[in-house]
């Protein structure tokens, strides 16, 4: 069985590398920068096969990489096995975490003291910041993926605990106008088809946010028929989803016909029993925020008389009204609990992002201070330009001219 899952991790790992170009300009430039050799590297993201592609990216540009998952059931079995046996890079996850094992495994990774932390959803930056403050010292800097994490980040600087910078990579337009928003909409969809096998032509499907990762996931149900309902607590966004095409309800009217709800908003609480009184029989609830607190789950074992596996990853729960709701993948990000995970070329983008920014601190550390930093645009349209390279893609360049007329105040039409 092990060396069929290795073979199997091996094969996904070869695969991604064949189609993550962008990475692959960005490894060039750190391997001739040398910013990065000997550097201790710590990794807490999802462990699949592009994950692993950045690792070893980064070690191939001479860093010492450990990584281990940013949650429980993220991680591709295969891919651990075949980073740790087949490429020699020390990974600690397996899919199916207890939470003793998650941060166990999380502990191993803060073990080599690293310098540099690559974070998905900020818990290596937390134990840093608790648990193990005496390896602060060390840190030179980290990368933050995702918005749950920085929203973190955001709240420990605020609060002024934040003890060395943090690049907030999910807020590079080439992460989120791409991975937000076209790889959360495919996988998000990709794990609700995989974990269900039910249609989505026709069907009412609620998405619970309308950021860049709803913004996604409306769009990728309403390309394959189905209709779509946005709740939002943000105006704003209210209108523009409504403008978008798409229906507005509050929550506890939506439910109310829902036959799937898809709740991406980075917070908690979005699906409670007020929720559960009025919900439509044979409701398939799914999340794609990082944790599992969107849909209450204590909220559904009050409200529920029984719950029972009816598929892999598939619970149905009966609640006291004598309808059935089912959740997929245990309420955790239902993309990489039960699906793939994003598209590789998307992933391609982000981690060539995540790569730069480590060169970035590895450089510049003495420079900046303990707080949360945009990537540099400078960052952001390299690697734009990396990628239409890939692609084989040309575009125009402004002449002088046309520079001087933008930068006048005083030239007219």
């Amino acid at each position: 069985m092990t060396s069929q899952l290795l073979k199997k991790g091996t094969d996904r790992l070869n695969w991604a590398k064949t189609h993550m170009h962008v990475l692959e300009e960005a490894e060039k430039r750190l391997k001739d920068s040398g910013s990065l050799e000997g550097k201790r590297i710590g990794m807490a993201l999802h462990v699949e096969a592009k994950t692993g592609i950045l690792a070893l990216t980064l070690q191939n540009a001479g860093a010492k990489v450990r990584l281990a998952s940013c949650n429980p059931l993220s991680t591709d079995d295969s891919v651990s096995i075949a980073l740790n046996e087949e490429f020699g890079l020390e990974t600690f996850a397996k899919k199916g975490e207890s939470n003793d094992e998650y941060y166990a495994n999380l502990d191993s990774v803060l073990a080599i003291e690293p310098q540099i932390t690559i974070d998905d959803g900020g818990d290596l930056i937390f134990l840093l910041h608790t648990k193990r403050q005496d390896l602060l010292p060390n840190i030179l800097g980290g990368n933050e993926e995702t918005t749950t994490g920085i929203i973190r980040l955001k709240a420990m600087e605020k609060a002024g605990e934040l003890k060395f910078p943090v690049f907030a990579v999910n807020n590079a337009k080439m992460k989120y106008l791409f991975d937000n928003r076209y790889g959360t909409g495919q996988s998000t969809l990709d794990g609700v088809m995989t974990a269900t096998n039910l249609n989505i032509a026709g069907q009412r499907i609620v998405v619970a946010g309308y950021g860049w990762c709803g913004r996604g996931i409306a769009m990728r149900v309403h390309g394959m028929g189905g209709n779509v309902a946005v709740t939002e607590v943000d105006p704003i966004r209210a209108v523009e989803a409504r403008m978008d095409g798409f229906e507005i309800a509050p929550m506890v009217e939506a439910v109310k016909n829902a036959d799937f709800i898809i709740s991406a908003t980075g917070c908690k609480d979005i699906i409670t029993e007020e929720h559960l009184a009025v919900i439509k029989d044979g409701c398939v609830l799914a999340n794609s925020g990082h944790f599992d607190n969107e849909i209450s789950k204590e909220a559904l074992d009050n409200f529920s008389t029984s719950k029972k596996q009816v598929r892999e990853l598939v619970d149905e729960y009966t609640l006291k009204n004598g309808k059935k709701v089912y959740l997929l993948g245990e309420g955790r990000l239902v993309n990489l609990a039960v699906g793939q995970g994003h598209p590789v070329e998307i992933m391609d983008m982000s981690f060539a992002i995540q790569a730069l920014c480590a060169d970035q601190i590895a450089t510049r550390h003495a420079e900046l201070e303990p707080k949360v930093y945009d990537v540099p645009p400078e960052l952001d349209d390299l690697v734009a330009r990396l990628k239409l390279k890939t692609m084989g893609i040309s575009i125009d360049e402004s002449t002088g001219e046309q520079k001087r007329y933008l930068a006048s105040w005083q030239e007219g039409t």
